[in-house]
């Protein structure tokens, strides 16, 4: 080899060296990166402790759900499952038990929380009524009787008059507008044509929300209005 070119020959070698060795913790940390953000599941037992539950009451719980019971009501929480398919009395009254618990704190946690938004948007936007922007209404203070949903469309008479009859019976329940297309003014001045009260609404007692296809998901038929509520945790049409 011409000695003239072995400087750069060893020069260029040492560079792709150092390249190389470079490149090496640059892929190391990538791939610790990918790792660390993958999503950690939830063992059965640290689920089963969430609910109260033993291991193996959560598995009777899958099994159930796996079963006639996951047709019917595939969205039951793991307490009502057992409560309902319970083989005696003793563990019907335990996942009762179990479940007024943790609702009743559930419920304490989420008035908190509302009572702290409400009490925020009051301050901080004055006499503008409130449109919720979660796909559920807000928590009401007793999971015993559940809020009705009453869904209505602009230019709907009898969305105005449902409203109203509900709002004079002194009701807590949650007005959604269908077609609102995300336009918080559209449900405003529904809200506003049909006189629903601004205090109730900064109250909690109505809440107004984008349908946010929540009507289409329950595949309701007939025209609107319509008023649905919970009932064993499927919704179910009460007009």
């Amino acid at each position: 080899m011409n000695r003239t070119l072995l400087p750069t020959v060893v020069c260029l070698a040492s560079l792709l060296a150092m390249g190389a060795a470079v490149g090496n913790p640059v892929t190391t940390q990538s791939r610790t990166q990918d790792t660390q953000s993958a999503p950690l599941g939830r063992s059965d037992s640290e689920q089963a402790a969430s609910w109260g539950l033993t291991e193996q009451e959560w598995t009777r719980f899958e099994q159930i759900q796996a079963g006639p019971r996951g047709f019917w009501s595939p969205n039951l929480d793991p307490l009502t499952a057992l409560g309902v398919e319970a083989q005696t009395d003793q563990e019907r009254k335990r996942y009762a038990e179990l479940q007024v618990a943790l609702e009743a704190k559930r419920a304490e946690r989420e008035l908190a929380y509302q009572n702290a938004y409400t009490a925020t948007w009051a301050k901080l936007f004055p006499g503008l009524l409130p449109i919720q922007g979660m796909a559920s209404p807000p928590p009401a203070s007793s999971s015993v009787m559940p809020r009705q949903a009453l869904f209505v469309e602009d230019h709907c008479p009898e969305c105005t008059a449902e409203a109203q009859r509900l709002q004079s019976s002194d009701t807590a329940f949650d007005i959604y507008l269908v077609g609102s297309q995300g336009q918080d003014e559209r449900v405003r001045s529904w809200a506003r044509q049909a006189d629903i009260d601004p205090v109730k609404v900064q109250r909690q007692q109505i809440t107004l929300n984008h349908d946010r296809g929540r009507w289409f998901s329950l595949g309701a038929p007939g025209p609107l209005p319509a008023t649905y509520q919970q009932v064993n945790g499927q919704w179910r049409r009460f007009d």
